[in-house]
């Protein structure tokens, strides 16, 4: 074995203690996880059944009936043991282990001979293996269980779901290739090609790091695999809104060096991106790093929500074009969040850049957690950033957009992506490289680790995001020389370091890191800097929002909801010229700064249900408002929300 595959420092030696995140994170072993095993078992009475574990029992041979569910419902048992494989790193359970095992077994038994793996085909399809990879899966379903082995046995030491996966990598690397007796194509849904970097980095075989490659640089190259499959007798549709495929919609439209804007589907397209930056990192392919890049920069400087969300078009969940940033009809699927975060983790690290950073946390702390009620039992697929419940209809524009969390979902990727992401959310505060430690997000925790081969541990302190005033307690075992580099946020003013007391008053600072050099033993550093809450505009290109703005606090975007304020939050118009009052509401939310000012609403008491227009000039009242994290709305009650608010100017207020 060569490498953790996960994290440059163990997950299971950083345990998180969060103000913040405490509230989500304390749910993932106790309520998250069994509730989603009891999905997983069709076990929860009024909710869409998931017929998941069932699969595999008639994948292998030891129940009777037909497959089930979406074409790649393996995976939500893949990434739900992913999970448990998290939460197992931090503290082992007996039964929990006990039950991943028994599943893992299950697993194994399901698996054929030659090493495939995939209920669907097996049960269902078993002739046509590899014969529609533009809409079978197959290598998107093998993907998310290798990570899931890979980090079972991180978390265990146990190698068993590590053998089945390798098994069916085997099989994999020996059918796809550029070689005469191979597939020479790609997954319609990439994901394996970042699983097969984690396989080799924790096994050393060489050969998935080089398919992973061969899929890389196979997209969009020559004529489009995708259109010459659909020529082939064995192919059978599954998704008949594939009829007239898009190559833009998987990113097959060109070689992935020669793309220079995020399209197509946003969770295919930021895995993709993840598994780009993972091989050019591993090879020093220094081109695709550069179009990592250029995507990046597409990405999230003309196509990403406020939210650090991605995927404005809720047909086919993909990209449109620069600035179309709809809030009422967007898709932002939580999962594409998750792959933006592991995109910018991955190129954060491999540039040494904090700005990625600043897009991975805005995305964590906003969309991500939107996506799953404080209660743990109840999540959003698609998220809005303006909610009218009354026009979201069926066979309508809205119709994919949900008015309250769902108890689980017929296709539920999100709700087990979201569970492994908070179980593993250690991987996304530090990484390490020779001896420099760098610190990414200031969520409270404990970390062991080394310094130039001396044991260290960091115990970072804080209220962030509530206050920007951390605390990191450095105990070394004996004196060592290092360097702590910490982030400055693209939010932060008048950021200062202090080491024991004293002001630090030489830091190198260079691609947003301040780097704090010396000799390390017992040592106390305090990171402050001021991050009031402040109203944001949008380019004014994104023509949805021109004229308003949103109120924000370092990483956390702000919403109005209608149980804090009213009806037809659409109505509202506020002077940006006015103080913004934080206060802390302990009982609110499991505590929570809100945000109050002032605003003007459009008079509506002269208007009758009878008058749809008529010449009359625009009437004000006042009105208080109360702003919350957007992470934590529609956790009360169904009801309008609104993030983006109509500015009244001056010059109008007179």
């Amino acid at each position: 074995m060569t490498k953790m595959a996960n994290s440059s420092i163990p997950l299971n030696h950083i345990k998180i203690d969060d103000i913040f995140w405490n509230k989500y994170i304390k749910h993932v072993k106790e309520v998250i996880i069994p509730y989603q095993w009891e999905a997983l078992n069709d076990r929860l009475e009024g909710v869409e059944p998931s017929h998941c574990i069932e699969n595999f029992r008639i994948a292998a041979g030891e129940s009777k009936g037909e497959f089930a569910g979406a074409v790649f419902q393996d995976t939500d048992v893949a990434k739900w043991l992913e999970a448990v494989a998290f939460v197992l790193s931090h503290e082992r359970d007996e039964e929990l282990e006990k039950i991943a095992d028994e599943t893992i077994e299950l697993i194994g038994r399901a698996q054929q001979a030659d090493g495939y793996l995939n209920t669907y085909y097996t049960i269902k399809a078993p002739s046509l293996r590899f014969s529609n990879l533009t809409e079978g899966h197959e290598l998107y379903t093998a993907g998310h269980m290798i990570e899931a082995a890979v980090a079972y046995y991180e978390a265990t030491g146990k190698d068993k779901f590590l053998q089945i996966v390798s098994k069916f990598a085997d099989l994999i690397c020996e059918n796809f290739g550029n070689k005469e007796n191979q597939i020479h194509g790609y997954p319609g849904h990439q994901e394996i090609e970042l699983a097969l970097v984690k396989l080799y980095r924790i096994t050393g075989e060489k050969r998935y790091l080089d398919t992973a490659k061969y899929f890389i640089d196979a997209r969009g190259v020559g004529e489009n695999y995708f259109l010459k499959e659909e020529k082939s007798e064995k192919f059978k549709r599954i998704f008949p809104e594939f009829e007239r495929y898009d190559p833009k919609y998987s990113q097959s439209h060109a070689p992935v060096r020669e793309q220079k804007t995020a399209e197509g589907h946003a969770v295919r397209a930021t895995y993709m991106y993840s598994a780009m930056a993972d091989l050019a990192d591993e090879y020093g392919d220094q081109e695709l790093l550069k179009a990592c890049d250029t995507i990046w920069d597409d990405m999230v400087n003309r196509r990403m929500y406020i939210t650090g969300s991605i995927g404005s078009s809720g047909i086919l969940e993909r990209f449109t074009t620069d600035y179309d940033l709809p809030n009422d009809v967007n898709y932002s699927e939580t999962c594409a969040s998750i792959g933006l975060a592991l995109f910018g983790k991955r190129m954060a690290q491999i540039k040494k850049d904090a700005t990625y950073i600043d897009v991975v946390e805005r995305a964590l702390y906003n969309t991500v957690l939107a996506g799953i009620a404080l209660d743990g039992q109840s999540f959003f697929y698609v998220n809005p950033l303006e909610m009218w419940p009354d026009s979201c209809i069926d066979r309508t524009s809205k119709e994919h957009v949900k008015t309250v969390r769902q108890t689980w979902f017929g296709v539920a990727c999100c709700p087990p992506n979201i569970a492994r992401t908070l179980a593993s959310l250690g991987q996304y505060i530090y990484f390490q490289e020779e001896d420099t430690i760098y610190v990414n997000m200031y969520i409270g925790n404990v970390c062991e680790t080394s310094m130039n081969q001396v044991p260290i541990r960091l115990t970072l302190t804080g209220e962030f995001p509530w206050k920007s005033s951390m605390t990191i307690q450095v105990e070394a075992e004996r004196e060592v020389s290092g360097c702590l580099a910490f982030r400055i946020p693209d939010y932060a003013q008048e950021f200062q370091i202090l080491k024991n007391g004293k002001k630090v008053e030489k830091v190198k600072v260079s691609k947003g890191y301040a780097y704090l050099e010396g000799v390390f033993y017992h040592d106390t550093i305090s990171i402050e800097f001021q991050m009031e809450s402040v109203f944001v505009h949008a380019h004014p290109a994104v023509r949805e929002n021109v004229g308003k703005v949103a109120v924000v606090k370092g990483p956390l975007v702000y919403c109005l909801e209608e149980t804090d304020n009213f009806l037809n939050l659409a109505s509202i118009f506020v002077n940006t010229e006015q103080p913004l009052e934080e206060e802390f509401e302990e009982e609110l939310l499991d505590g929570t700064i809100v945000i109050k000012f002032k605003g003007k609403k459009v008079r509506e008491d002269e208007w009758d249900a009878h008058t749809l227009y008529k010449i009359k000039g625009v009437e004000f009242q006042d009105v208080p408002l109360k702003a919350i994290p957007y992470c934590y709305w529609n956790n009360r009650k169904s009801g309008e929300m609104m993030v983006w608010i109509k500015e009244l100017y001056q010059e109008e207020m007179r």
